[in-house]
């Protein structure tokens, strides 16, 4: 397995990943294992890639079967949740901080073909994001929904982040959890 931050050449993959694996297009039988909510056009992974340089992805020989995004709360203000999320900064703290644009950023969506998860992917492509960022951002901050418990598990249970409160948006529930950028993750075993 291969983990490397996304080309535009990949673009391809990752929006056939996206829709397969998107809430508004994911087969019944598919739901209960996890979903994406966020549609990305081929624009919006363009500038993430090329100005965010945090679109990461993880590779089984050429064919990409996962990506995990992060990027700054600049790129993420033109969808209104993001809005709200970064509204609600001020009033959060972690870590002893008041959360700010200039002290975190926001991970995810994360999308892993079903063949892959329960392996070490999902570990190894958050620990290569996580580096990817440490070097601009001391805390990394996302979001689950609360009828998505499979991602919850993975985010809490696996990777260890923390429950920093919940919030509703859009007549939905969430989580809003943290991360400290500078903890390597556990289990991981990528290769530096």
């Amino acid at each position: 397995m291969k983990y490397r931050n996304a080309t535009l050449e990949d673009i391809p993959a990752i929006s056939e990943l996206q829709q397969r694996y998107h809430v508004s297009t994911i087969s019944e039988e598919d739901k209960a294992d996890g979903f994406v909510t966020t549609l990305f056009t081929e624009e919006q992974f363009k500038e993430l890639i090329q100005i965010e340089n945090g679109l990461a992805i993880a590779c089984d020989g050429d064919r990409v079967i996962a990506y995990a995004m992060a990027a700054s709360w600049k790129y993420w203000s033109a969808w209104p949740l993001f809005q709200h999320m970064i509204n609600d900064l001020p009033a959060t703290k972690y870590l002893g901080q008041i959360l700010s644009t200039e002290n975190s950023y926001q991970y995810g969506p994360v999308c892993i073909h079903k063949d892959y998860r329960g392996s070490e992917v999902l570990l190894n492509l958050f620990e290569f994001s996580r580096i990817q960022m440490n070097k601009r951002y001391p805390i990394l901050i996302t979001f689950i929904n609360q009828i998505n418990p499979r991602s919850y598990n993975a985010h809490t249970k696996k990777l260890g982040l923390d429950v920093i409160k919940t919030f509703q948006f859009n007549n939905n529930q969430y989580y809003e959890l943290g991360y400290d950028t500078s903890k390597k993750t556990k289990g991981s075993n990528i290769e530096y």
